[in-house]
């Protein structure tokens, strides 16, 4: 078993979108661990829609190439659609961040996934969650390197969310 953790996103339906993910991510795999939900200005994106942002954690058996198929069907299912410019508002996006301490290409897919170095809207809630987990390439924390990083521009914010009864964040 590994631990795996993902990043997911929403910018159209933000709650809805959320709160199905995490539903069906725990039908599949169980027991999650969940960081605060964060609202976040869109890095990158024309359409000023803010974005709600969390990651997650889950043990898995499941191969690289299987972790990234059941993301993108999620997605897909959930009205991503593949025919818009990159920048597009969206429905959910699911990132694989890490699988355990596998480094390098498995299954045509990079890992560790190199944003969560490089924006505040990973890295944040990563840290929080598992502080002491290190990066698989650096051999760093997850806390101290949000502890280094400069956020600049990239806001983002707590936000009241509930999930089957659990509060996740709040507010400040």
């Amino acid at each position: 078993m590994a631990r795996v953790t993902v990043s997911i996103g929403s910018n159209i339906e933000r709650e809805h979108h959320v709160l199905a993910c995490l539903d069906a991510l725990e039908e599949s795999f169980g027991r999650l661990a969940v960081s605060r939900i964060f609202e976040s200005e869109p890095v990158g994106f024309e359409d000023g829609r803010n974005f709600y942002n969390l990651v997650v954690a889950f043990e898995s058996e499941r191969s690289v190439g299987e972790l990234q198929a059941w993301c993108k069907r999620l997605e897909f299912a959930h009205g991503r659609r593949k025919d818009v410019p990159k920048f597009s508002p969206r429905t959910l996006d699911i990132d694989l961040l890490t699988v355990g301490a596998l480094s390098g290409e498995h299954d045509g897919v990079t890992l560790p996934r190199g944003e969560i170095l490089h924006h505040a809207f990973v890295l944040q809630p990563l840290a929080e969650l598992l502080p002491e987990a290190c990066h698989p390439l650096t051999g760093e924390t997850y806390r101290d390197h949000w502890a280094r990083f400069a956020a600049g521009d990239q806001r983002l914010w707590p936000v009241d969310f509930t999930w089957r009864g659990r509060r996740l964040s709040a507010a400040e």
